[in-house]
């Protein structure tokens, strides 16, 4: 167990490093969404590849943000019926979870993703709109992201097993929570220290 715990900690350090990274990747597309738009109405003229580049980028954080966010523990649930069993129970919901949904349909993606982007390498495809940009980068996302989704999976299914077996605290994949009062208290602390 204790090599499939290091294995976990590992996808998760690489994750989250791609989560952060990717996050500026908004930043960006913010930017040229904006740059866009002033040109376009200034000037009165536009091109479609900064449409399509706002495109690849949007897919870019939804898909390499996704693992970042299963890591954080921060995806969407339903806890209005599973948030009244004890913690042991929801975990064991988790692993059924992860086993049987999360991680047959991330390797069934993959499975279809992967040559449908190398399809598209192989061919260099184009964007049919005029002034368009390469395609083959936006698909090759796909199946990246997949990829990073069910690594994530794997290392989420190890950390809830190991809590099963007494080998990880309930720390070590549950959500922090941060209350209002501890947010206030938090800025108030770093406006002291400034």
């Amino acid at each position: 167990m204790s090599s499939l715990l290091l294995i976990s900690k590992y996808i998760d350090a690489l994750n989250e490093k791609i989560g952060l990274t990717i996050s500026w990747a908004l930043l960006a597309a913010v930017m040229i969404c904006s740059g866009n738009a002033l040109i376009r109405y200034i000037f009165n003229t536009s091109s479609n590849a900064w449409l399509e580049i706002q495109w690849y980028l949007f897919s870019a954080i939804f898909l390499l943000a996704s693992s970042y966010t299963l890591r954080r523990n921060e995806h969407v649930r339903i806890d209005v019926i599973v948030g009244k069993f004890s913690k042991r129970t929801q975990v064991w919901i988790d692993v059924f979870g992860f086993t049987f949904f999360l991680l047959p349909a991330t390797a069934l993606i993959l499975y279809f993703a992967t040559p449908f982007a190398f399809e598209s390498i192989r061919n260099q495809e184009v964007s049919s709109n005029a002034g368009g940009l390469i395609v083959w980068p936006a698909k090759l996302l796909i199946p990246l992201g997949f990829l990073l989704l069910t690594l994530q999976g794997i290392s989420e299914l190890i950390k809830r097993i190991g809590y099963l077996l007494g080998k990880v605290e309930l720390s070590a994949f549950e959500k922090e929570t941060v209350t209002p009062e501890d947010e206030i208290l938090a800025i108030k602390a770093a406006n002291q220290l400034t």
